[in-house]
Parts: structure tokens; C-alpha cells; sequence
């Protein structure tokens, strides 16, 4: 029995693995309604019965990436209530159900019409039924099954950044940690090696190592130098399938700095320095400046700078500056060069910040010998400052005094001092001095956002020896005034949608101002007044120099209002508060449900109201009709008051020649029928505010009103201007138009042919000659040249 046993258990187990290893189109599952498989317990050897179950299929597992050229064979649904005819139908819900995977209704076999990647998603849950085609009813409860994508290697290494920087100080000994770096597989780490990363070194050694597992750098030589080397490149390499071959792998670069320690102490380049200072240099006076040189850099290479011995260190000091590491030799007291002529110091440079484990290197400090020889001089004025910084505010008047230097004769004979500015340090002459005491005061207005700081130089001159003069520099620092309004940092484009919620935050503004208030800007931000409760938007100020609009109801309309103007007033916080008012413009824009803007055009606005295009042609038509009919109105009002317009004088028997439009030769005392010529009788009427009748004007214009000309001797001149006040009218069109140039000049060759201005009297005139001047002058003879005509 126990034989038998081993058979049939040898048997299943067999057939499971010849399931298994069958082509994907031959699987199937033919079991029988109930089935029952019979083997010996191991506890009791009764006979096992199995349960009956609905639904059978096989295991469903994918792998991803699948190339081949049919779909992928997933497996099979099958009920037992399925006999073969056609009359069930499977249907497929879940995950990917009808797009990646596809079951065949009357089989039960699933594919899946894509390739996956288990990187994007690794498990797919589905639900299956099974109805009957004839009463649509469900033959077996729905069922839910899983279908799980296995990993294969696709996915290389990735670091988390393509560039990593680090620093470490320099002398590190071997074995100091500099970074770590880190790469990550997107691969299935629970599926073999795909996801198994080791770390190498390709390039920095033999400066570094990388740990394979950790990927921490580190340091593989000691006493690496800065000051020989600063910079390295390693490129750390990051390989899966644990570092075999095939894996794949990706790359990283790893920028290491040095960083500076103090391991240099400073040393002068030479040993002795010589300078040399007149008598008459006031203390603080520079007399030269010494170096010692540091290879580090930073706060290690800070060196300070003292007197350790000498006969001078009493009459002389050093100062350190700063910023170029320098010792600056200055005058301590007052020298006499018939005390003593020669002083010798001993000068010593120390490091400040000095590193304990390098002190068995040697002290941190050296040291040089300074010579100073003091000169003879026939001092100049002194001042009582190496140098003056004056405050000013910026409203400061003009005339206002700011400050007042001071200087005095060194010698026995105390001559008097006069002061002056030197004028190539003030060029725009914004300042000057009273000459007799030194008072500096303002000559031009102040601009402290324009020129915060003034470096002018001041001299003192001996007014009984011009030649001994002194110059010293003034710091003029102007300080600020709330001068400046606060106002928007820049132009906002704004708009709210029209399904905006209430509530909403559609645009954060920011001011910026010119002045510099000692504790910062502080802006704060509202409505103008007559806005403090608008019905639409409000303003939130954030505390922060900044501001949120906020919209206060649901819903805008572009047909109603298609723009909002929003007047917000910005404030700052020093004394006197100065503020401005910025206007918002809001405009109200389509937008998607997400609030992306999608259009603000006029176009879109007509669309709601249900307009079409024929309907708008139209509607353009009877505008362009209207517009038409109006202007043919108006031309012919103006023609009508044209014909009806009457000259200055209206007499027939005016015999002057009249202007005409075209440029052919007029017709003599015949042509009557031209443009008024009252212009020409009447100088003054030129003059008159007109506005012009022969175009309509679009826009009334202020009538320019010019100094008359007639008294103007010079015709030329008179044309002139006259063509030029034309030629800048404003009203005047830019085509043809009659313009007056009326004047009758003096001193014409011809004399004058009127007889209005003659100083002679009628006796002394003689026409006669008038009948001579041919058919033109006709006229004018019948008029002129008979006694009978002047007695009619």
C-alpha cells in the first residue's frame, strides 16, 4: 500500500510539471465536474476528498518587456458549467481589461495585446464572470485573480545626482570618509541580481577608493597638499547583476576640493625695509607698507603685524590691514628732525589662527628690521584729522553748513590758514567752504538715491607762504529721507476665470522702493477707499512686502465686464509715510477646469451670445450703410454752406485778381468765380480764430493764435512763416488745401498799383500809362484814366 502510494503522488506530480512545460495554445483544462485524488495520509491514510470549485485556470505570470511577434498567451478562464456548445460568454474586468489584456469570450483565453514593464506596474487584480448568452445571467459568482509581471534586467543604475562635490581638508590621513554616493536599480531587487548594485572607481586613483558596497569615498594617500594640488575628478562607476559580467551599469563624476589648513607660516621676503617721513607728518600718517608671504588662504593666511623692539617704537606704530594681509607703517607722535634723524624697528608677523598639529613644524611668526629717517621740512598746515566723514541728510537746504575741518601752521610763526575745495574731487560744485574757518556747506540739492557717498579733498594753505599747502580727504555721506512712495515691482498680467470660486487667490504682488530705511522695508498693502468693500475682489497683505488678490464671489461674466481696474495703496512703514496708488488690471479669461487661461479674445466673447457669422456680416453692413449715409450728410451741409459763404468785400467792380485752386494761368480781371480774395483787402482777418470750412474736422482743436505779420516789411519772411505755421497746424488735413499767404509787401520794383495807401494827391496821378499795359489793364484804364470817370 505504501508502495502504491509513492506511485500515484509520483504520477500528479508529473503531470503538473507536463501542464506546465505545454505550449501556452494547448493548455487546457478538461477536468471532470468533482474529482477526487487518492493517496495515504500521513497521519491516518484516509481517502482525501477535493473540493468541487466553479472556476479552473492556470497560473498566471508575465514577463515584462515581451518582443515576441504574436501576443503573449496569459491563460485560461474555465468553468465547470461550460459544456462546450457556445451559449457561456466570459467577460474580463480589473486592470487593463479590454486594453492590455483581451479574453476571448467563448474560450476563456486571455492575452495581453502589449508589452508591459513591471518598472511602471508589477500586478495587475481582475475580475471575471461568466453569463449566459441566452438569459444574460451569471452561471458562477464573480471571481478575482491576479496577474503578476516578473522582473528581467532593463534597467541600469542610476546615481541620484549626475555630479556630486565634496571638499575634505588637506593632510587627511588615509581612510577619511569624503562622500557617499548612491545609485539605485529600478529593477525587481527580490527577482536575482538585477537590482544588486556594486560600486567601482574609474578615475582618481591612486587619491581615492570607493567602498563596493557602500559606495563611501575615501581617501587612499596621506599628506595630500593643497597648496600643490586643489582639485580632483573621480568618476565612480555603478554596475548591477553584483558586479558580473553582463550587468549593466552607469556612471557618475565626483568633483573633490582640498580645503586649506593652516600648515604655512609666513615668512617676509626680505629682512630689512627702509622708509623715510618729513617732521611735519602728523600722527596716523602712512609711511609705507610690508608683506610677509602665506601659501594658505583664508582665515590661515591672516597675519597680524606688531612691534617687538626698537628705539622707535614709541614715535612709530604698524596697522594690519585686512583686506590685502599688508603691515602699514604710520606715524605715532609728532617728529622732530632735530631731535633725531634715524629710528630702527624690529617688525614681527604671527599668524592668527595657528593649527596645534602643526605647530612641530616650526614657529608661526618671522621677523624684519625697519629703518626710518626723518626729513627736514618747512611744514605745511596740519589738520586735525587724518580724514573727516561727515553725515548729511539729503533735504538739506541749500547754504546749510554739514561740518567744518580744521588746520594749523606747525611752526613757531603761525601764519594764518585759508581753506578751498578742490574742485577736480567736486566737479558738479555741489559743495563748498567758507575759506576763513573751514565750514563746509551745500551749494546744490541732494540725491542720496542718485549719489549716496562724496569723496571730495579739502585744502589748507599758509596765506603768507601760498606754497605750504595741505590736502585732506572728506567723506560726505548723505543719508536717507523717506522721499521715495513705494510702487508695484513690475507690470502684472492678471486675470481671474470665469469660474472662478470666491475666495481664490489670483495674482501676489510686490512693491519695491528706492529709500533704505535703516530697519528694512516694510510695505503694507489696501484698497483706496472708495474700494474698501469692492463687491468683486479684495486684497490680503501677507506681512511679508507682499499681497494676495483674492476674488469675493462665484462666477464672472466677460459678456458684463470683460475688465476690472483695481486702485491698490501701497505704504511703507518710515517717517513721513509716503505711499502711491497702483491700479490692477484684472481681465476676466476662459479657463479650463484646472484654471489654465484658454482665451481672453473678443471673439470668444461673442460666441456665447450665439451669433453666427452670417449674422455679424449683417450687423457690419448696416453699420458701414449708416456711416455712408452720414458722411454723403455731411458733405452735402458743407458744400451748401460753401456756395452760400460771401467774400469781405462783394463789390462787382473789384478789379484784383483772385485766387485760384489749379495751377494754370488764371484769366485775368475775367476770372470772378475763384476763392474769396478778402484776405488780401483785409490782413487782419487772417488773424481770427476760424476753424477750417473746407474739411470736417474729426476733433475741435485750440486755435492757434499768432502775433500779426502785416507790419512786416519783409515779404519773403512773411511767407515763411506763414507756410511753416501751416505745415505745424494740427487741424490741417494731409492733402491740398487752400492756404492764405496774403500780404502785400513794400519796396516791390512794380511800386504799388493801389491807390488806398497813396501819400500823393489826386492831382499828381497820372493812368494814362495804364493803356499801355494791354487787354489786362483795360479795365483799369476806363476807371483810371479819365477825369470823367473820377467826377461820375
Amino acid at each position: 500500500m505504501r508502495t502504491y502510494s509513492f506511485l500515484t503522488l509520483l504520477l500528479w506530480s508529473y503531470m503538473f510539471h507536463a501542464i506546465h512545460m505545454m505550449p501556452p495554445e494547448k493548455r487546457t483544462n478538461k477536468h471532470s465536474r468533482s474529482e477526487r485524488i487518492t493517496g495515504l495520509s500521513e497521519n491516518d491514510g484516509k481517502t482525501l476528498h477535493r473540493t468541487k470549485r466553479g472556476w479552473m485556470w492556470n497560473q498566471f505570470f508575465l514577463l515584462e518587456e515581451y518582443t515576441g511577434p504574436d501576443t503573449q498567451y496569459v491563460g485560461k478562464l474555465h468553468t465547470d458549467q461550460d459544456k462546450g456548445d457556445g451559449n457561456l460568454k466570459y467577460i474580463l474586468t480589473g486592470d487593463g481589461a479590454g486594453s492590455l489584456f483581451i479574453i476571448d469570450e467563448n474560450t476563456g483565453d486571455i492575452h495581453a495585446a502589449k508589452k508591459l514593464d513591471r518598472e511602471e506596474k508589477s500586478l495587475y487584480v481582475l475580475r471575471a464572470k461568466a453569463i449566459d448568452r441566452k438569459t444574460g445571467r451569471q452561471v458562477e459568482p464573480e471571481s478575482e485573480f491576479i496577474i503578476k509581471i516578473h522582473d528581467i534586467n532593463d534597467n541600469e543604475p542610476k546615481f541620484t545626482k549626475d555630479m556630486y562635490t565634496a571638499s575634505i581638508p588637506e593632510m587627511a590621513g588615509v581612510g577619511t570618509s569624503v562622500i557617499q554616493v548612491t545609485a539605485t536599480d529600478a529593477d525587481d531587487a527580490n527577482y536575482g541580481n538585477s537590482a544588486k548594485v556594486v560600486y567601482s572607481i574609474l578615475q582618481g586613483q591612486p587619491y581615492f577608493s570607493v567602498d563596493p558596497e557602500t559606495g563611501i569615498i575615501k581617501t587612499a594617500l596621506p599628506d595630500m597638499s593643497r597648496e600643490n594640488r586643489e582639485q580632483y575628478q573621480v568618476v565612480i562607476q555603478a554596475k548591477d547583476m553584483g558586479g558580473q559580467m553582463g550587468g549593466l551599469s552607469g556612471t557618475t563624476t565626483v568633483n573633490i576640493t582640498l580645503t586649506d589648513v593652516n600648515d604655512n607660516p609666513p615668512r617676509f621676503p626680505q629682512s630689512t625695509y627702509q622708509f623715510s617721513s618729513p617732521e611735519s607728518a602728523p600722527p596716523g600718517t602712512p609711511l609705507g607698507r610690508i608683506k610677509a608671504n602665506d601659501p594658505d588662504v583664508g582665515e590661515n593666511a591672516e597675519i597680524e603685524y606688531s612691534i617687538s623692539s626698537g628705539d622707535g617704537s614709541d614715535m612709530f606704530d604698524i596697522i594690519t590691514d585686512k583686506d590685502t594681509q599688508e603691515g602699514i607703517i604710520t606715524v605715532k607722535k609728532h617728529l622732530d628732525f632735530e631731535n633725531k634723524m634715524l629710528y630702527t624697528l624690529r617688525v614681527e608677523a604671527t599668524n592668527t589662527h595657528p593649527d596645534p598639529r602643526f605647530l612641530q613644524l616650526g614657529p608661526f611668526k618671522d621677523t624684519a628690521l625697519i629703518k626710518i629717517s626723518v626729513e627736514d621740512i618747512d611744514e605745511p598746515p596740519v589738520f586735525s584729522r587724518p580724514w573727516y566723514l561727515i553725515e548729511v541728510d539729503e533735504d538739506a537746504k541749500e547754504g546749510s553748513i554739514i561740518g567744518q575741518v580744521v588746520a594749523q601752521d606747525p611752526d613757531v610763526t603761525k601764519n594764518a590758514i585759508k581753506y578751498s575745495v578742490d574742485r577736480h574731487t567736486d566737479l558738479d560744485r555741489i559743495f563748498n567752504i567758507y575759506s576763513g574757518n573751514g565750514s563746509l556747506f551745500i551749494s546744490k540739492p541732494l540725491d542720496r538715491e542718485e549719489t549716496p557717498w562724496h569723496n571730495i579733498s579739502v585744502i589748507a594753505t599758509e596765506i603768507n607762504n601760498p606754497k605750504q599747502t595741505s590736502q585732506i580727504p572728506v567723506f560726505i555721506r548723505i543719508l536717507d529721507i523717506n522721499d521715495h512712495a513705494p510702487e508695484f515691482a513690475k507690470y502684472y498680467e492678471t486675470f481671474v476665470c470665469e469660474n472662478a470660486k470666491a475666495g481664490q487667490l489670483i495674482q501676489t504682488v510686490s512693491a519695491v522702493d528706492k529709500d533704505e530705511p535703516p530697519r528694512g522695508h516694510k510695505f503694507f498693502f489696501e484698497l483706496v477707499p472708495e474700494f474698501a468693500l469692492h463687491p468683486n475682489f479684495s486684497i490680503v497683505d501677507n506681512k511679508d512686502n507682499t499681497a494676495g488678490i483674492m476674488t469675493r464671489k462665484n462666477g464672472y461674466s466677460r459678456s458684463k465686464m470683460s475688465t476690472y481696474l483695481l486702485p491698490i495703496i501701497i505704504f511703507d512703514n518710515d517717517y513721513p509715510i509716503q505711499s502711491s496708488t497702483g491700479t490692477l488690471t484684472i481681465r476676466v479669461c476662459a479657463c479650463d477646469s484646472r484654471g489654465n487661461m484658454q482665451s481672453c479674445s473678443a471673439e470668444a466673447l461673442l460666441l456665447p451670445a450665439g451669433l453666427s457669422t452670417g449674422a455679424l456680416v449683417a450687423i457690419l453692413l448696416c453699420i458701414i450703410i449708416l456711416l455712408g449715409k452720414k458722411v454723403l450728410v455731411v458733405l452735402f451741409t458743407a458744400l451748401k454752406r460753401q456756395r452760400k459763404k460771401e467774400p469781405l468785400i462783394i463789390s462787382k467792380d473789384d478789379v484784383r485778381d483772385n485766387i485760384v485752386t489749379y495751377n494754370d494761368e488764371g484769366g485775368g480781371e475775367e476770372d470772378t468765380q475763384a476763392f474769396d480774395i478778402g484776405a488780401l483787402r483785409n490782413p487782419e482777418a487772417r488773424e481770427e480764430s476760424k476753424i477750417r470750412r473746407d474739411v470736417i474736422p474729426e476733433t475741435i482743436f485750440q486755435i492757434r493764435r499768432t502775433a500779426p505779420l502785416w507790419e512786416n516789411i519783409d515779404v519773403q519772411d512773411f511767407i515763411h512763416r506763414r507756410l511753416k505755421e501751416n505745415d505745424s497746424d494740427p487741424a490741417a488735413p494731409p492733402y491740398d488745401s487752400l492756404a492764405t499767404y496774403a500780404y502785400e509787401g513794400n519796396d516791390s520794383i512794380a511800386n504799388s498799383l493801389s491807390s488806398l495807401e497813396s501819400l500823393t494827391t489826386e492831382g499828381n496821378q497820372d493812368y494814362d500809362y495804364l493803356s499801355d499795359w494791354g487787354p489786362r489793364f483795360k479795365k483799369l484804364a476806363d476807371m483810371y484814366g479819365g477825369e470823367d470817370s473820377d467826377r461820375d
